[in-house]
């Protein structure tokens, strides 16, 4: 992902109130995040319990942009681990969450929303860059690791499209 700044962050929101907007907090982090080894930024709100954003490069009609939603976790953590939808990693050390989005449009407006299982913390692009499990001895590891990142990133970006689908 390549840097952007916490204005084409706000900027880039679709399907948000502007007090919604407004109420945005970065992370505390955020001049030091490493946007080389991100896939796409998603952090949680410090300030609104529940709140999460994620910032996702896409390719529009018009060429590359930068959409950003906001996320609302589910009251109740899943009973039992679950896989994160995104990242798809058995292994991740923070707990797969449910978060909800409104849809882009009128459909957003009615209240329709899409969920996804996704960590928590939103690591999916560390855990895509982890190594293969030893089995894969042998094999091109690189080449997996890189095929895990390319599969995030279409997963992240198809999921974005399912949200804007119903804008007008």
């Amino acid at each position: 992902m390549d840097p952007v700044s916490q204005q084409q962050i706000i900027d880039a929101f679709r399907g948000a109130t502007k007090s919604e907007i407004k109420r945005v907090t970065f992370p505390a982090d955020f001049d030091d995040l490493d946007f080389g080894k991100l896939e796409y930024l998603g952090w949680r709100d410090r300030k609104i319990p529940r709140r999460a954003y994620v910032a996702v490069p896409t390719t529009g009609p018009d060429g590359a942009e930068l959409v950003t939603v906001i996320l609302t976790q589910a009251e109740k953590k899943p009973a039992a681990k679950a896989m994160c939808s995104w990242c798809r990693d058995v292994n991740i050390t923070s707990q797969a969450v449910l978060y909800t989005v409104r849809r882009g449009g009128a459909a957003g407006r009615k209240g329709d929303t899409i969920g996804m299982l996704v960590c928590e913390d939103f690591s999916c692009a560390a855990n895509a860059r982890k190594l293969p499990p030893a089995f894969h001895k042998g094999t091109d590891v690189e080449m997996i690791r890189e095929q895990n990142l390319a599969d995030l990133r279409t997963r992240v970006n198809g999921f974005v499209a399912e949200v804007l689908s119903t804008e007008e």
